[in-house]
């Protein structure tokens, strides 16, 4: 009786695994055709102003709705989730890269450069990233590289830090052991053996990364700090909306908010699929 209620369970887990995995993959693939595809099939201007449509509710023209000034809704969104995905790709590759030499240089060459390293790790992590990236994108015009800019070097810390650990585990593997022996210096081991062993574990937090910096870049541009206010994003679409949801308009806000969860909940449901199949414990018990 136990036995085939494990089994039931561990079969209803399976199926529900799949759905989820399914959704995120369907999901993800819909937004990446969208910001593809719509645009350059819309042949319509997301900038025209038309105020004789201003603030017009969702209809079979404007599924969306349109916004303050008459523009189509639907397309602002998929613009602004464009600049959004872009950032966030950008962001989460270029802080996945750092993070993964600082941490990997920092466990490989351990001693004195582990510990100056970590501490400087430890000193940037004490600083609130949004406190941080307000700083370093007030330094700059408004643009999108500034914004890049303020999301890789606030968000590479946390992938040092498992780089870091993951390599410290593996260099009591015999393999290493091995490698020392042989001759092989620092650099090379690092290189050659340690770093194509956590890349795995890099490119699961690169994906994580993502929707975070999405999110971060939309806080930046919803306090007027990230991109130009003219320019479709979803932080800028969300914060020009505000006045509009206080007269009683919700389509403005509501819109522009499901374009940035739904694609977050669909990267995470993908990143949890990595991390199940990197994970062979995780892995074993899907399969009971």
């Amino acid at each position: 009786m136990a036995d085939t209620l494990w089994r039931s369970t561990g079969r209803t887990r399976r199926s529900t695994r799949t759905v989820r995995i399914s959704f995120s993959a369907v999901t993800v693939a819909a937004v990446v055709l969208a910001v593809l595809i719509v645009p350059p099939l819309a042949q319509l201007d997301e900038q025209a102003v038309d105020l004789s449509k201003k603030l017009l509710p969702p209809s079979w023209e404007h599924p969306f709705g349109t916004d303050d000034v008459g523009r189509d809704l639907l397309l602002r969104c998929v613009y602004g989730l464009r600049i959004s995905l872009l950032v966030g790709l950008v962001a989460a590759l270029v802080a996945t890269v750092v993070g993964t030499l600082v941490g990997a240089a920092a466990a490989a060459f351990g001693g004195w450069t582990d510990r100056i390293v970590m501490r400087l790790v430890d000193t940037f992590a004490s600083v609130p990233h949004l406190l941080l990236g307000i700083f370093i994108v007030a330094m700059f015009r408004p643009g999108v590289w500034p914004v890049i800019a303020s999301v890789a070097l606030t968000h590479w810390l946390s992938t040092a830090r498992i780089v870091r650990s993951e390599v410290l585990s593996l260099r009591s593997r015999p393999f290493v052991d091995a490698a020392i022996s042989g001759g092989a210096s620092r650099l090379r081991l690092t290189a050659r053996h340690l770093l194509p062993s956590v890349l795995p574990q890099a490119g699961l937090a690169a994906v994580l990364m993502v929707p975070h910096a999405m999110w971060h870049e939309s806080a930046l541009s919803f306090l007027g700090l990230g991109l130009p206010t003219h320019q479709a994003s979803l932080g800028n679409l969300v914060q020009s909306a505000r006045s509009s949801l206080l007269a009683g308009d919700w389509w403005p806000t509501l819109f522009p908010g499901l374009f940035l969860i739904i694609p977050t909940l669909a990267i995470a449901g993908l990143a949890g699929a990595w991390r199940e199949r990197i994970n062979p414990r995780r892995r074993s018990e899907l399969m009971l």
